[in-house]
């Protein structure tokens, strides 16, 4: 039998702002822009967090399910380092929103960017394990960016979204290869959430710790799986994206280590172009966001990949920290039908394109209910006519309030 991701649908925010812009203002360095390959950011709006990313992502999973189906949904993860509370877990409210039923488990797991690969693995383990034989788990991979780094480089790369997973026994989306994972993982204090609208660390440290769990993970891989090789095993490649010029300085590293002898600039970058290409078209679309963004990266391969009868994709997992693991799936044209109905490319197309004036309005905005909020109503005010062309009427989960610590949401 074989396990993996059933269905998976991305939520990108519904407003983003243009990168070049974003330089052009802040007075950047435009030499470095050219360095990320990013075109836009996913900016989230006040009534807007993780738990909203979560659920308008989850949604249109659980309601593509039959009653039946809903109820052998028996695990909801949450993955974040963007949580609201101490004690109580987002997924909390993630499930009530979702209308699951009780009989449940429901938790939340932090480790950086790694997080949502640490949720997924535990599902796989759970479904697998066959102790509830016919169960589903729903894994929330959600995050948002602080402000603390604006006016800085890190702002530019800084998104917000979700990506959900419904991983089964019915694996139409990605069949995953059960065993077959390499870990690497050590302390490091390259990036950290070290207070409450701060996000701080050393770019170069966090560059030279994914670079080396890279390398180690996929060695880690190799060992567990006789004659894997880096540049014939995987037809496609699916990484982490804090941004997709990371990812290519990323890849031509592994090329030189695990490619052969020989290969050239013009190889290297052809392998790029073909095999992880395809991964980064939605994480240039909204910038990192932290322990989604493998999986951003997973749906914007499968949607664009050029997919025939079967296609083995090697998947890398970054959190700062650090934690890191490199595994792998199968997927194949059926997968691109399945993924088809969420239309995650239409939806990120539909967003509002922000002015730089709009941008700081926001951020403004986003600092009035934070970590800690005990009594606030959050008011639509000035971005109305944004939030009546982008939310009125769309079905998508608002947060309206923080009564006593307890937010209350409502849909649009």
């Amino acid at each position: 039998m074989e396990f993996g991701i059933e269905a998976m649908n991305a939520y990108g925010g519904e407003a983003y702002l243009d990168i070049r812009t974003l330089f052009e203002k802040r007075g950047l360095d435009l030499t470095r822009f050219d360095n990320l390959l990013m075109e836009k950011k996913a900016v989230g709006m006040p009534w807007e967090d993780a738990i909203t990313n979560g659920v308008n992502a989850a949604k249109a999973l659980v309601d593509a399910l039959t009653p039946e189906e809903q109820a052998r949904i028996e695990l909801v993860i949450a993955s974040t380092e963007s949580g609201v509370d101490f004690g109580k877990a987002i997924s909390t409210y993630i499930h009530d929103h979702l209308g699951l039923h009780r009989r449940c488990r429901v938790f939340e797991v932090k480790q950086a960017c790694y997080g949502g690969t640490a949720a997924l693995q535990m599902a796989l383990g759970f479904v697998a394990s066959g102790v509830s034989p016919g169960a589903k788990a729903l894994v929330i991979a959600t995050d948002e960016a602080r402000n603390g780094s604006r006016n800085t480089y890190h702002e530019p790369s800084q998104g917000t979204g979700a990506v959900a997973l419904l991983v089964g026994s019915d694996p139409k989306v990605l069949s995953m290869d059960l065993g077959a994972n390499g870990y690497y993982s050590y302390e490091v204090m390259d990036t950290c959430r070290p207070q409450v609208g701060i996000e701080a660390g050393d770019p170069d440290v966090s560059l030279l710790a994914y670079l080396d769990c890279l390398q180690n993970s996929f060695k880690g891989y190799a060992e567990r799986v006789e004659g894997a090789d880096f540049r014939t095993s995987f037809d496609y490649l699916a990484f982490h994206t804090p941004f997709a010029g990371m990812v290519k300085g990323a890849h031509r590293k592994m090329m030189r280590a695990f490619g052969g002898p020989g290969l050239g600039a013009a190889q290297i970058e052809e392998d790029f172009q073909r095999r992880i290409g395809p991964a980064t078209r939605y994480c240039t679309q909204v910038g990192n966001i932290y322990s989604a963004t493998v999986f951003l990266a997973l749906c914007g391969l499968i949607d664009h990949a050029n997919a025939q009868d079967f296609h083995r994709v090697g998947l890398f997992s970054y959190g700062s920290g650090c934690s890191s693991e490199f595994y792998s799936g199968t997927f194949d044209r059926n997968s691109q039908r399945v993924q088809a109905r969420f239309d995650i490319g239409g939806h990120l197309t539909r967003r509002h394109s922000l002015s730089m004036d709009e941008y700081e309005r926001i951020l403004d905005r986003s600092m009035e209910i934070g970590f800690g909020t005990k009594d606030a109503e959050v008011q639509v005010g000035d971005l109305s006519s944004l939030y009546a062309r982008q939310f009125e009427g769309r079905k998508r989960l608002r947060l309206v309030r923080v009564k006593g610590f307890h937010r209350e949401y409502a849909w649009t």
